[in-house]
């Protein structure tokens, strides 16, 4: 029976040549404390948009915006609850759109990313120029309106708020430099000889080391879609259509236009409207948009920053 050896001491020495990190300790501490304050200017801002949410209108209109304002408020998200059931239909709608559009414009991406990346694919240099092309020219306002809504009848329906947005050339360039640099083709070929055929090399070789990659593209592509409202003003008249962006720009659009034109309403009409919570509800539609996706955002974190270090370490 062998005795078991003990565990050695590290000098303190020793454990500081074996750190990953070459700096000294000052050296780290002020980089933490860069990082650190970097970190409070990204989340500061929407700390402050959330406080002057909860704000009272007459508090904003004696103070300006504040973190301590004078007095605090619902009145913002009264405002906007009131929508009722046409607020909930828009954030189905919202959810709807982002989702289903990802998943398809991702694997399109996919698709299209990955024969650029096959060194044997004759044709890649032309569809290389053609998705390099389409980036830099685009068909034209006008054009891309009268083909959409005419030629394919994308009008007040679904595929109207998500076939526009399917193909985006920059994140094919994206996936494809993601192939290339994590896929060898050498696998590809051991792949090949062991007579895997090319969907079941795509699907059980190369998609699983490609998770980075797909993550990076499906949250870009996940953050176009939520935040489109312009394909809504184009395409979309029925209200039960209208995303969770473009419902809440309306309505702020409308409670602007009351304030402004105030005056030529009777005395009773104009003290209504100088209640309504204009510059609060601005900063509700704020959090009511940017706080899904927050929530959504740490799912994707772990891909992504695993994505941002491919490359650094090969061994």
């Amino acid at each position: 029976m062998t005795a078991i050896p003990k565990k050695t001491a590290i000098p303190k020495k020793a454990r500081e040549h074996f750190r990953l990190n070459a700096v000294s300790r000052k050296t780290e501490a002020a980089f933490h404390l860069v990082l650190g304050i970097f970190a409070l200017a990204c989340i500061i801002p929407f700390v402050f948009v959330i406080i002057i949410s909860f704000s009272s209108e007459d508090s904003i209109r004696r103070i300006g915006y504040s973190f301590m304002p004078q007095a605090w408020s619902l009145a913002a998200y009264e405002q906007v609850f009131r929508l009722g059931d046409a607020l909930w239909r828009s954030y189905f709608n919202s959810f709807f759109i982002t989702v289903v559009g990802t998943v398809i414009s991702v694997v399109m991406c996919i698709l299209y990313a990955y024969p650029l990346y096959r060194k044997d694919y004759k044709f890649r240099g032309f569809f290389s120029f053609l998705s390099f092309f389409t980036m830099i020219f685009g068909g034209g306002l006008i054009p891309t309106y009268i083909v959409c809504k005419d030629l394919l009848g994308m009008s007040n329906n679904y595929y109207a708020l998500i076939v526009p947005m399917l193909v985006s050339p920059f994140y094919i360039i994206i996936m494809r430099t993601f192939f290339q640099t994590t896929v060898p083709f050498d696998l590809i070929e051991a792949a090949t000889i062991d007579g895997s055929g090319e969907y079941t090399t795509l699907v059980r070789v190369v998609l699983p080391i490609m998770k980075p990659g797909i993550a990076t593209v499906a949250l870009l592509t996940a953050l176009g879609y939520w935040n489109e409202w312009f394909l809504c003003l184009l395409y979309v008249t029925d209200r039960k259509l209208y995303p969770l962006q473009y419902l809440l720009m309306e309505m702020q659009r409308n409670a602007e236009f009351l304030a402004r034109n105030s005056s030529m309403i009777g005395a009773s009409g104009a003290d209504a409207i100088r209640t309504l919570p204009s510059q609060t509800m601005r900063m509700a539609v704020v959090v009511f948009i940017v706080l899904p996706i927050a929530c959504a955002y740490p799912f994707f974190q772990r891909y992504v920053v695993e994505g941002l270090t491919i490359g650094s370490v090969k061994g």
